[in-house]
């Protein structure tokens, strides 16, 4: 049982068919503890408004989606953004050249993993946040 960082573009597999759906599904299946941070809420949401608009999603889907979601998200251990954990995003968007909230998502994170004491999985689809997670001793899974 693994302890599972989800970014925005590992969250949104979840809750609509694209590359990589099976691998995170399988993953957070595994999961004893999913984390992912509050900027995960909305950047989801607007992910599946997003497919909804650009016919990915049928209206009907994007019901299903959004309540799947809402219902998940309750059971996630969720790192609010504090002005502590901006200043270590920023060094990380610095250090790594990301974007901001990928950084934000990093250092939710390692943050995280501080807290906790055990190691932690982070699954996201950007290959430069992937290499920046594992530069700071996040476990990152091949491929998701």
């Amino acid at each position: 049982m693994v302890i599972l960082y989800l970014d925005t573009s590992s969250l949104l597999k979840l809750y609509f068919q694209e590359e990589g759906t099976a691998a995170v599904a399988a993953l957070t299946a595994r999961a004893r503890t999913v984390l992912s941070s509050i900027i995960g809420y909305v950047e989801t949401r607007s992910g599946l408004v997003r497919g909804r608009r650009g016919g990915r999603l049928t209206d009907g889907e994007y019901a299903t989606a959004v309540r799947a979601f809402e219902r998940d998200w309750g059971t996630y251990v969720v790192s609010e953004v504090t002005g502590a954990l901006a200043g270590e995003a920023a060094g990380f968007a610095e250090k790594y050249f990301l974007r901001g909230l990928d950084a934000i998502h990093l250092a939710s994170a390692v943050t995280m993993q501080r807290e906790l004491g055990q190691a932690v999985t982070f699954s996201a689809a950007d290959n430069r946040l992937r290499s920046a997670a594992s530069a700071e001793g996040l476990l990152v899974p091949a491929g998701v």
